[in-house]
């Protein structure tokens, strides 16, 4: 399992992970690396300040507002090491902070040039807060196999280290601790760096990705959990049970720390796309202090794509509306295919976003959704991951799943992009053909 850094926030943070603090990084930088970071940060300012801005942000919010207009496309969980093109993704500095911050930009502004869409680059780089999280107390064990060693994707199989009721008790509530001394460090070197030519703000933690089954499957394995819902149902009603409580108390201490910062912007809401929506923050909001309600949440159950909604209801949305319940709104599932759950979802009063993944029946789930929930619709990348990529089946494809949902709030996110074939423009191809294809069927 990769844990991701707290160097960067524009991830969901992972509860169960032990997060990296930093505290070892050093800050120290050269001028000569100092010279590429502004240069690349004169870049990261003009995409920030693209004249189309302030309408693109406009399409992205009255989607998610539930307002007819033509759907949002975006990109995310790229294959990087497969599309550096022309040395825009090589990484020229020297020191450890340097070559973490240029490469985030580097591939903010790769994807900015190639497959923009309807992306939205804020005017400004965002320094981290820097945290210790303890996590769930748990390590999981796990074979790993690799067809690709450049590659951060792998297969595994997980071993079960959860198998009676008594083996529950090994979870243990995460300890977050904010190093506030470390976060004023990051937040000056940033600062340095850029000089005046982009400002640097330092935010806190812009969401959650909320998947306890997810987590569960990791500790014992697909097949074993499967096994234990219909064998061992006291004993995976007990697991769930526990282990949402003890996400609760960690959101407490996030509260508590005031960690939290806004996802209605350019912030990934669940494993959509962005967050940006006129219901948040709510009327009350305090700036200096935001809360869950100010904030959209999200769940996942992805296990669940096998079993019936009845049994999905009682182990998933049951216990995930503990955590749903907290935030203002809600974006629902991932892989997942969930057309034929519609009606269970709809008990989830502050959903607002459902996952359509490419194996949900677009048609059905068009006709529960329309006029009620945002459409994220996920195509398959598998499109840009054959031995011969074929533009035309491409069009075929998206033509016909966006004519099944049209009269919907959608937006397009292609995302678990695991190959191109080393193949860059595939993906840029990809992009040029979707919004063709938005324009033929949306006007």
């Amino acid at each position: 399992m990769t844990t991701k850094s707290s160097l960067f926030n524009d991830t969901p943070f992972l509860l169960f992970t032990p997060h990296e603090t930093q505290t070892d990084i050093p800050l120290d930088i050269s001028q000569k690396d100092i010279e590429i970071l502004r240069e690349l940060g004169k870049r990261y300012a003009e995409a920030g300040n693209d004249p189309n801005r302030e309408r693109t942000i406009g399409n992205w919010r009255n989607i998610n507002d539930l307002k007819p207009d033509r759907p949002t496309i975006w990109m995310n969980e790229i294959c990087w090491h497969e599309i550096n093109i022309n040395d825009e993704l090589t990484v020229l500095c020297e020191s450890a902070v340097g070559r973490r911050i240029e490469t985030e930009m580097r591939k903010t502004l790769y994807q900015w040039n190639h497959m923009r869409g309807s992306m939205v680059i804020d005017p400004v780089f965002y320094a981290p807060v820097i945290l210790e999280n303890t996590g769930y107390g748990l390590q999981i064990e796990a074979e790993v196999r690799e067809t690709d060693a450049e590659n951060t994707i792998a297969s595994r199989h997980f071993e079960n280290i959860i198998q009676s009721e008594e083996d529950i008790e090994k979870i243990k509530m995460p300890v977050i601790k904010h190093l506030e001394k470390r976060t004023k460090e990051f937040h000056d070197a940033y600062a340095s760096f850029f000089d005046s030519v982009l400002p640097v703000e330092t935010r806190g933690i812009t969401g959650f990705w909320f998947a306890p089954w997810d987590d569960i499957v990791m500790w014992k394995g697909a097949e074993p959990v499967l096994l234990d819902l219909a064998l061992k149902p006291d004993m995976m009603h007990k697991l769930i049970d526990k282990l949402v409580n003890v996400s609760l108390g960690a959101l407490d201490q996030f509260i508590e720390l005031n960690l939290l910062a806004r996802n209605d912007t350019n912030v990934r809401v669940g494993s959509g796309a962005y967050g940006y929506v006129s219901d948040l923050p709510k009327s009350d909001f305090d700036a200096g202090h935001v809360r869950t309600k100010d904030l959209w949440g999200s769940a996942t159950p992805q296990i669940f794509a096998s079993v019936s909604p009845e049994m999905h209801e009682e182990f998933g949305i049951n216990y995930e509306r503990k955590w749903m319940d907290r935030f203002g709104l809600n974006y629902y599932g991932c892989c997942e295919p969930l057309d034929g759950k519609i009606n269970e979802l709809s008990k989830i009063e502050n959903l607002r976003k459902i996952s359509i993944s490419p194996w949900a029946n677009k048609e059905r789930a068009a006709e529960k959704m329309r006029g009620k929930y945002v459409v994220s619709y996920k195509p398959s990348s598998a499109m840009v991951a054959t031995p011969h990529f074929d533009p035309d089946a491409l069009r075929d494809y998206l033509r016909k799943d966006l004519t099944a949902m049209k009269g919907c709030c959608i937006e397009i996110t292609l995302k678990d992009i695991s190959t191109v074939k080393y193949e860059p423009e595939r993906l840029w191809k990809w992009m040029e053909i979707a919004n063709e294809v938005v324009d033929e069927v949306f006007g």
